[in-house]
């Protein structure tokens, strides 16, 4: 049998990874071959929880740089994020992998209202649970999503599967070709140093409750396999070193 490092995870999944290389909606392709990642995980016996972001179709803060009412640029951001998560679940479904989506914001047609103990038991019963609509509130990003709900339900680690970076580096290694990749870092480091992993509000909420982050790239097959297996790829992120 096959050892696994962590038994529940949260999965932060961007919306620019589902978009592939077309940066924009949401690819077929693409969104099969995350679907079929995350199959090969839950074969393996791993409670999976899922973040969508929304940014290949809706970001707030673009929206609020051309002039609209953050709050109102924000909700419609949470509303992508709710197509990203119906998209994944069909696509998972398909691959006959239970799974459920609940949203933060209501509509109880397409989904269930996020319910901290439902989540859990469905975790529980072997189903993928999808968080969507951030957390119902503007001004909060899908990381800080990411970071509240891994707390709420007690996740083992937060997996940010990144659009084609490999990890956290000083720079931006595509503009700074002496950019360093890290292997280690503690929470406080990504604060300290304002490193662009997530936005402070989620890595205080991160560093806080003690969960570690694992960034990595979700363009490579199988690196969520391999990470839940323990191996060192990408940037760890922990409270102590």
């Amino acid at each position: 049998m096959t050892k696994i490092k962590y038994k529940r995870v949260v999965l932060k999944v961007s919306g620019e990874a589902l978009a592939g290389e077309k940066g924009f909606g949401i690819n077929p392709p693409m969104i099969k071959k995350v679907a079929k990642e995350i199959k090969e995980v839950y074969a393996l016996g791993v409670q999976i929880a899922i973040v969508v972001g929304g940014g290949n179709i809706w970001r707030g803060q673009t929206g609020a740089a051309m002039g609209m009412e953050r709050a109102q640029a924000d909700y419609m951001g949470m509303l992508a994020t709710v197509m990203n998560a119906l998209a994944l679940q069909d696509n998972l479904e398909q691959l006959e992998v239970p799974t459920r989506v609940q949203t933060s914001i209501e509509m109880r047609q397409i989904a269930e209202p996020y319910i901290r103990r439902k989540a859990i038991r469905h975790l529980e019963k072997d189903r993928v649970v999808i968080f969507a609509a951030g957390t119902g509130n503007p001004y909060f990003s899908t990381d800080t999503t990411a970071a509240l709900r891994a707390a709420e339900i007690d996740a083992d680690v937060i997996l940010m599967a990144k659009n084609n970076v490999d990890g956290v580096y000083s720079a931006d290694p595509n503009k700074d070709a002496s950019a360093t990749k890290y292997d280690q870092l503690t929470h406080l480091d990504i604060i300290d140093k304002g490193l662009n992993v997530m936005d402070t509000t989620a890595s205080s909420l991160s560093m806080d409750n003690d969960i570690p982050l694992v960034v990595f790239n979700l363009n490579e097959s199988g690196n969520i396999k391999r990470v839940v297996e323990g191996e060192q790829i990408g940037t760890t992120i922990k409270g102590e070193k």
